[in-house]
């Protein structure tokens, strides 16, 4: 049995690879960081042009039609890279939530556009501290109309449509709202990486449809966080391993007494354990792009265990790529902060490595008790 990705699909991994080592190098992320803007709106065309936005999208909705296998290898390489565009609300958390739930019209409607990279989608899901709660939600959903508020939307003051988690007569559902309305206000909100940029969303009576079933949010939205959770978990492989790559390097060549600092058993082990870590999020990556390729079942258990182990090996990796640059490494012209921006940012952006892994115990729990 083959655990491996097909040549073929190795062969995409690194023609993104080499197309971002071209259009997206490191230094983009800082001008995107440094010019005060939220994103590098050229290169969100030139994805999109390379039919990224469209990966896992049908070609009858106007998508490449490759799917989650492939998206997952596309995925990693926007980690690697750390594109400053909204790759993630719009593909993992909007594209998968129409994929999963839309009807047809909104999926023609929708889906075309997102993949096109015309439109930018994103989920709007906190309205408070913390991950929320069915019964903590204020923002309902009525008549085709949604009201309330949405902090931290990731991509929100860029976004062209939001899937909106909202209380409804049902029950908790999921709301598709085109965000031109004038009964929609947006307020950028700060980041701790900027070139994620976030903000805050106030729906006054806004016009909304619903997105599959009334009543049946929780359900959908668990779904597409667990599609959303293997997915940002490979751009965390991705940025984990850069950083792995990038301090390696930098410990190679520096030398103290003579010899270089690589060498020093301290430093042995400390790289070590960062290796360690990204093997196992890669192995926990690859059980989740198995079980989200053939919509497995396996994939409520794949899919935290994916979340966590990634998280963990990227907030390790950008942790220690400052520690072992030494006094630069808390300096501005090097890019140490620019992967603990961007590690510590994915780890909070659909919940927290915890949040996770306490639902991972839960459903474990289910499944022996079953």
């Amino acid at each position: 049995m083959n655990f491996d990705f097909s040549e073929d699909q190795k062969l995409l991994q690194k023609t993104a690879r080499d197309f971002l080592a071209e259009r997206s190098p490191l230094q983009v992320n800082r001008e995107v960081l440094e010019s005060g803007k939220d994103w590098n709106q050229e290169l969100w065309k030139a994805t999109a042009e390379m039919g990224w936005q469209g990966a896992a999208i049908p070609e009858s909705y106007g998508g490449a039609g490759f799917g989650h296998l492939e998206l997952a290898l596309i995925a990693t390489e926007i980690g690697r890279s750390l594109a400053p565009i909204p790759f993630g609300p719009s593909v993992y958390l909007a594209t998968e939530a129409i994929l999963l739930a839309g009807s047809d019209a909104q999926k023609q409607k929708w889906l075309t556009a997102l993949a096109s990279g015309r439109a930018v989608g994103t989920l709007a899901l906190a309205e408070g501290p913390g991950f929320p709660s069915p019964a903590s939600l204020k923002t309902t959903f009525s008549g085709g109309k949604l009201s309330g508020k949405k902090i931290g939307v990731p991509a929100g003051h860029l976004a062209t449509v939001a899937v909106v988690v909202a209380r409804s007569g049902s029950g908790l559902s999921l709301a598709l709202c085109d965000l031109a309305s004038g009964a929609v206000t947006r307020t950028p909100t700060k980041s701790i990486d900027p070139t994620q940029s976030c903000a805050e969303i106030a729906f006054k009576d806004a016009p909304a449809e619903a997105l599959g079933a009334e009543g049946r949010g929780q359900e959908l939205l668990d779904h597409v966080l667990d599609r959303a959770a293997v997915l940002l978990a490979f751009e965390q492989l991705g940025g984990a391993e850069r950083a792995f790559e990038i301090t390696r390097d930098f410990t190679m060549g520096r030398y103290a007494f003579g010899r270089p600092i690589a060498s020093f058993q301290a430093l042995k082990h400390r790289m070590a354990d960062e290796y360690v870590a990204i093997e196992l999020a890669k192995s926990n990556c690859y059980w989740g792009a198995w079980a989200l390729s053939g919509n497995d079942p396996e994939l409520a258990l794949a899919a935290p265990s994916a979340r966590v182990s990634a998280t963990q090996a990227f907030d390790l990796t950008s942790i220690e790529m400052v520690q072992m640059h030494g006094g630069v490494g808390y300096t501005w012209e090097y890019d140490c902060h620019l992967f603990y921006r961007r590690a510590k940012h994915q780890g909070l952006v659909i919940g927290t490595a915890s949040h996770w892994r306490d639902k991972l115990v839960q459903r474990l729990a289910a499944k022996h008790a079953a």
